[in-house]
């Protein structure tokens, strides 16, 4: 049962992890009249006392002295810090402008984005179905392009960046809450500075604006860990393949409250652009779950074939215990 039950908790951390972040459109208009830039910096002080909170209670802090003496780890989170601003920056604009939808987009064309950067990136070798979900992909954009009379910028400045940042992290393979920690540290002093230039210039908002306003501004530290804590705890219970699908639950609520809540227009090409995303994440979905289900055959094949001929009889093989084959499934 125990396992069950982890697996379970796993599903459950998941499932609060992406559908707050699906659910985060309806916070960032509640920070008005705040623009988008002084409501970022507040997100990065905020995150960085929240998450100091939360290494205090766990005291992790052994890993900060070894991040300080390895300077090119320390550039790479850096460079994470940098992308990850640009993202924060940009998505909570396009959400306070009217453009739910177009964000939604970007996260549906992020996981295609980061296959084709492990191909020009990393050298990595494309399965047939995944050449043909990139270049679904790719139509999808030519299609959105059209539509708009433009490209869709919002969208993939958001898929790239978020690729990119999703790439630097690979590299720097620390946990979450301690790369949070690291690059909001990075990003706390500019943030901080911007913050008192803009009380100096009688421009912010924290105080101005009453003490409602000030919570819900010091309730964006919250607003970004809590979601990060909750993704760490599914991300050691539950399976990669089953997260990877979970990861789809934030832009469809995302694309369902711009349509449904804020009323954003979906003209006929915008419904062919997505119409072709979501084919081509339904073929990368189908060959991610394919394959897995091969390997998981291969290995137990190979498993298999490693027993020795000579097998205990019936009699001898355990019925309780933690090496009983039925303990280990709970019954």
């Amino acid at each position: 049962m125990a396992g069950t039950n982890e697996q379970r908790a796993g599903l459950l951390s998941g499932f609060g992890a992406y559908g707050l972040w699906g659910l985060v459109p309806l916070f960032w208009p509640l920070l008005k009249p705040s623009g988008a830039i002084e409501i970022l910096a507040h997100r990065m002080v905020w995150s960085l006392a929240v998450v100091g909170l939360a290494l205090l209670a766990l005291r992790r802090w052994a890993w900060i002295g070894e991040l300080v003496r390895q300077p090119k780890k320390l550039g790479l989170i850096a460079v994470a810090a940098a992308v990850i601003t640009v993202n924060w920056g940009l998505y909570i604009w396009s959400v306070n402008n009217g453009h739910v939808v177009e964000a939604s987009l970007g996260y549906f064309i992020n996981p295609l984005v980061t296959i084709a950067m492990g191909v020009l990136l990393l050298g990595e070798r494309l399965r047939p179905a995944q050449w043909v979900a990139v270049g679904t992909g790719v139509a999808a954009v030519l299609v959105l392009a059209i539509g708009y009379g433009r490209p869709p910028w919002i969208s993939l400045t958001l898929a790239f960046s978020f690729a990119t940042y999703g790439l630097v992290k690979k590299k720097v393979n620390m946990g979450g809450l301690e790369s949070l920690s690291a690059e909001t540290a990075v990003l706390f002093v500019p943030a901080l500075g911007y913050l008192l230039w803009l009380g100096a210039q009688g421009d912010a908002t924290f105080v101005s604006a009453g003490a409602g306003h000030a919570a819900l501004l010091a309730a964006t530290g919250v607003v970004t860990a809590a979601p990060l804590v909750l993704f760490g705890a599914a991300a050691i219970r539950v399976p990669l393949s089953t997260l990877g699908l979970l990861q789809y639950l934030a832009p469809v609520f995302q694309f369902g409250l711009g349509i449904l809540y804020f009323h954003e227009a979906m003209p006929p090409e915008r419904w062919a652009g997505f119409a072709l995303v979501w084919l081509a994440l339904t073929l990368l979905t189908w060959d991610a779950l394919r394959t897995a289900r091969r390997a998981r055959t291969q290995a137990a094949r190979l498993a298999a074939s490693a027993q020795p001929l000579s097998q205990p009889l019936p009699h001898q093989l355990p019925t309780d215990g933690p090496s009983s084959p039925y303990a280990a499934r709970g019954q």
